[in-house]
């Protein structure tokens, strides 16, 4: 395993040290204006906010686009990748096969897809995660306020399904609408739910796979008192919404529930709805009255946790990373499975790029997670999905197999 540290000084600059059978360590470094510059031309090419911003990322990003994204991806190589570590990766492998790398990103670089980083150089297009499984590392400041004591044993065998729930307030056809498509019509999410039904509890409760979808009762109440029973993993997929880098508070990045305007919390209604925040998982209701609890109490987080929702892992931009992801590890969770930029539904790539309705990328991915939480080692079992995707993508260039999706999904871990 080799453990990757970032930091922004002005400039950035790479520490990396070797552990687990192999041994080494080195040192690399970027001058700030190439790194910003570098990080400008990624920000360009991601998916925006809004119709307009979905449009453009189809039509121009370099993420939909083989040739332009291999370009991209060897101009961030270039930039921000040491080739004497890319030489390191080359001589363990050879000795103890793939290694790990556990890669803390200083916030400046925190959206940079390093497993596409062409890092060979020249016309090669070896990507960094043909060579590596990659993890993100949560902050090493960050402290765990509900973990199982050892080991990753919930004592439990529930899976808390959150499966694109109804936000009050808002049709299936508005910017906190449906993200999954109308329930029972995708076969292969269907088939997940029933797999977790055939292989133990899902909380709450369903009678029928298509029951999991779109509900209306699952508003913080129930899910925190879902997770007090105990669960070995959390399924989110949802809306969230961020909050702004520029503000610094990163704790206001908020998750879409069926929770009404009356519901307690810490973030402002938008319509007829109170979102939940960071700050809520974090704090509680510690604020809000003299009798109040903390948020790792009402809200204890299961081993491996998934939010597939659109940058729900972006906290780690902040220079103070309190955002969903961290605020899921603080509470108990040994792996957050994240994304760091906005996502793009399978309805999107329908009207977007033509794509007939039985093409269902978004959930391809969905099912990608779940089947890596089920591993014994889900780093590398969605690090092994992924790179099926690269090949397809290398091989057809068909946009349903772009980057835009599967390379914003990353693995945090404590």
């Amino acid at each position: 395993m080799v453990q990757v540290r970032l930091a922004d000084a002005g400039d950035l600059h790479m520490t990396w040290t070797w552990a687990r059978g192999a041994q080494g360590f080195g040192t690399g470094y970027t001058p700030g204006p190439d790194v910003d510059e570098a990080v400008r031309a990624l920000a360009a090419e991601l998916l925006g906010g809004g119709t307009e911003g979905m449009r453009r990322a189809f039509e121009s990003s370099a993420l939909a686009s083989s040739e332009e994204e291999r370009r991209l991806s060897r101009m961030l190589a270039e930039v921000l990748w040491p080739p004497g570590l890319t030489d390191q990766i080359r001589q363990v492998s050879a000795r103890l096969g793939r290694p790990l790398m556990r890669l803390q990103p200083s916030p400046r670089v925190a959206q940079v897809p390093w497993e596409l980083l062409a890092v060979d150089g020249g016309d090669s297009d070896v990507r960094l995660m043909d060579l590596v499984d990659i993890a993100t590392t949560a902050p090493a400041s960050l402290r765990r306020a509900g973990a199982t004591p050892t080991g990753e044993d919930p004592g439990s065998d529930a899976v808390v399904l959150v499966l694109d729930p109804r936000v009050p307030g808002f049709r299936a056809d508005s910017p906190l609408g449906s993200v999954l498509g109308q329930p029972g019509s995708d076969p292969a999410l269907l088939s997940l739910v029933q797999r977790r039904l055939d292989a133990g509890t899902v909380v709450p409760s369903v009678a029928s796979p298509a029951e999991a979808f779109r509900r209306t009762d699952l508003d913080r109440d129930r899910l925190g008192e879902a997770l007090r029973k105990g669960a070995r993993r959390l399924m989110y997929v949802g809306h969230v919404s961020g909050a702004p880098v520029e503000g610094g508070q990163s704790e206001d990045v908020t998750l879409h529930l069926c929770c009404g305007p009356q519901t307690t919390g810490l973030a402002e209604p938008v319509r007829t709805h109170r979102p939940l925040s960071a700050k809520d998982l974090l704090l509680g209701t510690l604020p809000l009255r003299a009798d109040g609890v903390p948020g790792a109490q009402l809200w204890p987080a299961p081993p491996r946790v998934a939010l597939i929702a659109c940058e729900s892992g972006g906290d780690l931009r902040f220079a103070e990373s309190f955002g969903l992801a961290t605020a899921m590890i603080h509470n108990g969770a040994h792996l957050v499975t994240a994304t760091r930029w906005v996502l793009p539904t399978s309805f999107a790539f329908h009207r977007l790029a033509g794509l007939p309705e039985s093409v269902r990328p978004l959930t391809e991915a969905v099912v990608a997670v779940d089947a890596a939480h089920e591993d014994r080692d889900p780093v590398r079992h969605l690090g092994a999905w992924q790179r099926q995707q690269l090949d397809r993508w290398r091989t057809d260039g068909r946009i349903e197999h772009s980057p835009l999706l599967w390379a914003a999904l990353t693995c945090i871990v404590r």
